[in-house]
């Protein structure tokens, strides 16, 4: 109306108008980063095999059987020491190009992840899972210390098929008191003299999840002995622990 003062226009500062420009051009580049993510992860999710991949993986699965049965069939060296029938075996290779009858042999072991560990009690029957997933797995003789800082470090109780950390001798005492097994150092003593009850207490432990080494291992399916990574390292196996603990 002629009758009312005209208002003043309300004034911002150069610097409000800079800033609230800049974040608006940094919450478009934000979205547009977002939706370019989102994109590449449904390309990848949604990644047709093309039938040549298919040959390929089937063709490297065979050849890993056939390798394998010729290891079957070789005369397999003097292993066990004679002071001692505790081994430690590692995982130390994915699956990738794996035969589905290595992977076998590889989970009845109790090796499902790559870097994980298990005692066993050497024996025929472990000799063999051994020459069948050679390429996959590193093994030998662990001393005191290895085997202590294994459990103490790394140590988990399978319960009901449940991860349980052994923060509690309780736990212990539940699960194998019935075997004279009380605390962690009964379950250290009988690992360690592979004493009438290591079938119990090593199905006990959850396998150990060791750590990817910063050094010593590379990628090699070749055996140890000859350079590469696998097989046995005997009495070396203590220092790959080191590295992975």
């Amino acid at each position: 109306m002629a009758g009312e003062e005209p208002k003043a226009l309300n004034y911002i500062p150069e610097v409000i108008l800079k800033k609230r420009k800049s974040t608006e051009a940094w919450a478009l580049r934000r979205k547009e980063q977002l939706e370019q993510k989102k994109f590449q992860t449904k390309m990848t999710n949604d990644y047709i095999k093309k039938p040549e991949d298919f040959v390929l993986e089937y063709r490297n699965k065979e050849i890993d059987l056939v390798r394998m049965k010729h290891r079957m069939k070789r005369k397999r060296p003097a292993l066990l020491m004679p002071e001692s029938k505790l081994l430690v075996i590692i995982r130390i290779q994915g699956k990738n190009d794996m035969h589905p009858k290595t992977q076998k042999a590889l989970y009845s072991l109790r090796l499902r992840r790559i870097f994980s560990a298990v005692f066993v009690k050497a024996n025929e029957g472990i000799l063999e899972k051994l020459k069948m997933v050679e390429p996959y797995v590193t093994y030998g003789y662990p001393n005191l210390k290895s085997i202590k800082e294994l459990i103490y470090k790394k140590g988990h109780a399978k319960i009901d098929k449940q991860k349980v950390p052994l923060t509690d001798n309780n736990i212990i005492e539940q699960e194998l008191g019935k075997y004279g097994i009380m605390c962690i150092e009964d379950i250290v003593h009988e690992i360690v003299n592979v004493g009438k009850h290591f079938k119990e207490v090593a199905n006990f432990l959850w396998p150990f999840e060791l750590s990817k080494p910063a050094e010593g291992l590379r990628g090699s399916k070749i055996l140890y002995k000859d350079g590469g990574d696998t097989g046995n390292r005997e009495d070396l196996i203590n220092e790959l622990i080191i590295k992975m603990n």
